[in-house]
């Protein structure tokens, strides 16, 4: 998979994309990433890329003249989002459909936001990782890289995490344990030290829907709320089905 990335910061996405995961996918070739430099394109000496609004008001704009030559020059693989407040908001359905698009490409705002034409009329659409203000999208398209990028088939090392992590299903994953069986005055539930695994399974299922129920009932609500059968397995392991929802 292929993704690209427009910022006036290349070395902080550089960095952090050669660690880690990522960074093992992208030297292998699981995933190819190219950061773009928008100042590269900038005309002055200075290589600015930001001017004062129309209208007056505090701060910079990213100016459209470096984005669009930039982009131009690039050609970078599409859908190119602009990451902004305004977009639509990004969540694990949206990660796995970029998983499955076989690349996409990243534009990092910056300033007090970008000219509304670079959204008009150069991007494809605008993602938002979430309702509050960064200084820059770099933080934001990392995000975005890290949820999609895991999904990619070579990237982890084992698939079947990422199939049964938090909001596979809609739900938070279940509680983990490690040893010892015993820390402290604390014990690990007697079902998983049990050995039946099909029994693991149900009390893991039953787990994560009342950890969500507990702590993100907003997800249960947009699944349509219990089903008879999710209130069937949580009494069957002694977990409270009767938690409000929203």
């Amino acid at each position: 998979m292929k993704v690209e990335i427009f910022t006036i910061f290349p070395d902080i996405v550089s960095h952090w994309c050669s660690g880690s995961l990522l960074g093992k996918a992208w030297r292998s070739g699981s995933l190819d990433i190219v950061v773009h430099d928008l100042r590269s394109w900038a005309k002055d000496p200075h290589r600015s890329v930001d001017d004062a609004p129309f209208g007056g008001g505090a701060g910079m704009v990213l100016a459209p003249e470096p984005v669009f030559t930039a982009v131009e020059a690039a050609s970078p693989v599409r859908p190119l989002y602009l990451l902004g407040p305004g977009g639509r908001r990004f969540d694990q359905a949206l990660a796995l459909d970029l998983a499955g698009a076989g690349g996409f490409s990243l534009l990092c705002g910056r300033y007090e936001g970008v000219d509304q034409r670079v959204a008009d009329h150069l991007v494809d659409g605008e993602l938002s990782v979430g309702d509050y203000v960064l200084a820059g999208g770099e933080a934001a398209a990392i995000v975005v890289l890290e949820a999609v990028a895991r999904l990619v088939p070579g990237v982890m090392g084992n698939l079947e995490s990422a199939e049964e992590e938090s909001f596979s299903e809609g739900l938070l994953e279940y509680p983990q344990y490690t040893r010892p069986a015993v820390f402290r005055e604390w014990g690990v539930p007697e079902v998983l030290l049990s050995g039946d695994h099909q029994r693991v399974d149900r009390w893991r299922k039953a787990a994560a829907i009342a950890r969500t129920l507990s702590c993100r009932p907003d997800l249960i609500a947009a699944r349509g709320g219990l089903s008879p059968d999710e209130r069937a397995l949580l009494e069957q392991f002694g977990f409270n089905a009767e938690q409000p929802i929203g």
